[in-house]
């Protein structure tokens, strides 16, 4: 069954980061099984809110199938937690990973009504930092013009449905608290 009009019909390779800093990178596979999967799941949105809700939890999904392959199924909510083991990552490794799995969904015409923008950065204290996949809302006049949204998979357990907010309120620090 085809989902998309650019949709392909091979296994999904790329690269997730670990170990703070995008310090590695492991190789993982989603099959073309999994990821049909995922496109039934993303074909029922019928609005962009119902698209990123849906994508919060395919977001958890590639997440837990990833860490099935590599060492990132050690992962820990924020960056206190990890107890510094191989696999750890901290919101670089998140941001970073969220993007290329954000791409390759949309790649394969499974993303209807967003985009995917740059990582954003949003600095609070002068010293405290935090990075984050982006999306944004298509818009038929200007696509510049749309609703953005970060997708955060930093914030929960390994495999957690990713945290979606507007990235307004995300660059004034709402988000889920983490130690």
């Amino acid at each position: 069954m085809l989902f998309g009009a650019g949709a392909a019909s091979a296994d999904e390779r790329l690269a997730v980061c670990f170990n703070y800093g995008c310090l590695n990178e492991s190789p993982v596979v989603f099959s073309e099984g999994q990821l049909e999967v995922l496109a039934g799941r993303l074909s029922r949105a019928s609005s962009a809110p119902a698209e990123r809700a849906i994508l919060a939890q395919v977001m958890g999904q590639l997440y837990r199938w990833a860490g099935e392959q590599s060492p990132i199924h050690v992962d820990r909510p924020g960056d206190y937690l990890d107890d510094d083991v191989p696999g750890k990552m901290d919101c670089i490794d998140h941001a970073e990973t969220t993007t290329r799995m954000l791409q390759m969904l949309a790649r394969r015409g499974l993303l209807r009504f967003h985009v995917v923008d740059e990582v954003h950065r949003r600095v609070r204290w002068l010293v405290a930092q935090h990075f984050s996949a982006v999306i944004r809302e298509k818009d038929d006049e200007a696509s510049a013009a749309g609703a953005r949204f970060v997708v955060d998979t930093w914030f929960g357990e390994h495999g957690d449905p990713a945290v979606v907010l507007p990235l307004e309120d995300w660059l004034d620090g709402e988000g889920p608290n983490v130690s």
